[in-house]
C-alpha cells in the first residue's frame, strides 16, 4: 500500500518516534541508507518559492542514491491548465514519489488520491509537516526529551502551528498557542489536537496572552506575520502581531534553558528580535539542518526500507 505524507496526523506515535530515530541515525551515520533509494527517481514540484525545502529535498534525494527532478509549475503543464490529477497520473509513471510545495491542501489531497506513488506534502497553507519533524528532532536533541516539555508558538495561527499543534500532540508535549484575536489556529485542528493529547499524555492550550503562554516554556517559537501570498496584509499585521514578538521579554519567563526556534525565513525585528534569534538560546540553524535528516528518514519510511 502506497504511504503519503500529507499531513503530521498522517503519522501514528509509534511511527512518528520511528521516523525520528532513524533520522537520528542517519544523521550521525551519514553513510547509513546512502543506497536506499538507488535507482528511483523523485519529483520535486515547487509552486511556492523555496530555499531550505528545496535544497533539503534536492541535497537529500541524492545522498539516498536517487534522481531529485526539480520542477516548477511553468515547467509543467500545470502552468497551462493541466488537472492536478492527470500530472499525478503521468508523474506516476515517471517518478516514484512526488514531493509538493503548494498553496491549498486540496491539491496535495487531489494529487495523492490520483498518484500511484508516495505524495509529501512540502508546505501547504494548512500545514508544513516536513518542517514539524525537524523541530521535533531538534528539541529532542537539545532537551534529550519530548514528553512533558513545554513547547510555546507565538504569532499567527498559521500553517506552522498547525503541524506543531498535532505533533507537540503526538510527542506527549504541551503545545501553547498565543495569537491576536482573530487569528488564531483552525478549529479542527485544536480539536484533532487535543484528541491526540488526550491519548499520549499531552496538552494544548490556545490563547491571546503571549507572557502566560511563555511562562515556564521549554521552547519558544515564532514564524512569519505575514505568510506567502499574505504581502499585501504585512503592514497591518505587523500593528497588530507587534505584542507578539519573540524577544528578551518572553524569555525572561521561560525555562532557563528555553531553546528558541523559527522555521525561517525570519524578518528580523519583526515577529523576532535580533537578540532572540542571535542568543545562546537559538537553535534555528540546527532546525534547518534538521529538515535534511528527518526528510531523508521520512523518504525511506514511505518506501518500507526502514
Amino acid at each position: 500500500m502506497t504511504r503519503d505524507y500529507l499531513s503530521v496526523d498522517d503519522l501514528s506515535v509509534a511511527e512518528l518516534n520511528e521516523v525520528l530515530d532513524l533520522a537520528g541515525r542517519m544523521k550521525a551515520d551519514p553513510s547509513l541508507l546512502g543506497a536506499a533509494l538507488a535507482g528511483k527517481a523523485v519529483a520535486l514540484i515547487f509552486e511556492k518559492s523555496s530555499t531550505r525545502t528545496r535544497v533539503s529535498f534536492e541535497v537529500g534525494v541524492a545522498q539516498l542514491g536517487a534522481h531529485p527532478l526539480t520542477l516548477s509549475s511553468s515547467d509543467l503543464q500545470l502552468g497551462r491548465g493541466e488537472t492536478i490529477e492527470d500530472t499525478g497520473r503521468v508523474l506516476s509513471r515517471y517518478v516514484d514519489a512526488i514531493v509538493l510545495r503548494t498553496f491549498e491542501q486540496e491539491r496535495l489531497e487531489v494529487l495523492a488520491e490520483a498518484a500511484s506513488v508516495p505524495v509529501v506534502n512540502s508546505l501547504s497553507d494548512f500545514e508544513h509537516p516536513c518542517q514539524a519533524l525537524a523541530d521535533l528532532l531538534t528539541i529532542r536533541e537539545h532537551l534529550g526529551s519530548l514528553p512533558g516539555k513545554i513547547l510555546t508558538y507565538v504569532g499567527d495561527g498559521n500553517n506552522v502551528a498547525h503541524s506543531l499543534l498535532l505533533a507537540g500532540a503526538k510527542a506527549a508535549m504541551t503545545v501553547r498557542i498565543a495569537t491576536p484575536a482573530g487569528f488564531e489556529p483552525i478549529p479542527q485542528v485544536v480539536e484533532r489536537a487535543a484528541e491526540i493529547a488526550a491519548e499520549t499524555g499531552g496538552a494544548v492550550d490556545v490563547g491571546a496572552d503571549p507572557i502566560a503562554a511563555a511562562t515556564g516554556a521549554h521552547v519558544l517559537y515564532t514564524d512569519v506575520w505575514a505568510s506567502m501570498g499574505q504581502e499585501a496584509e504585512a503592514e497591518e499585521r505587523a500593528l497588530v502581531f507587534h505584542p507578539f514578538q519573540l524577544n528578551q521579554a518572553l524569555i525572561d519567563v521561560a525555562d532557563p534553558g528555553v531553546l528558541v526556534m523559527h522555521c525561517l525565513p525570519a524578518h528580523r525585528g519583526e515577529e523576532i528580535a535580533d537578540h532572540a534569534i542571535d542568543g545562546s538560546h537559538a537553535v534555528v540553524f540546527d532546525q534547518a539542518e534538521n529538515r535534511l535528516h528527518t526528510q531523508k528518514a521520512l523518504l525511506v519510511f514511505l518506501f518500507g526500507l526502514a
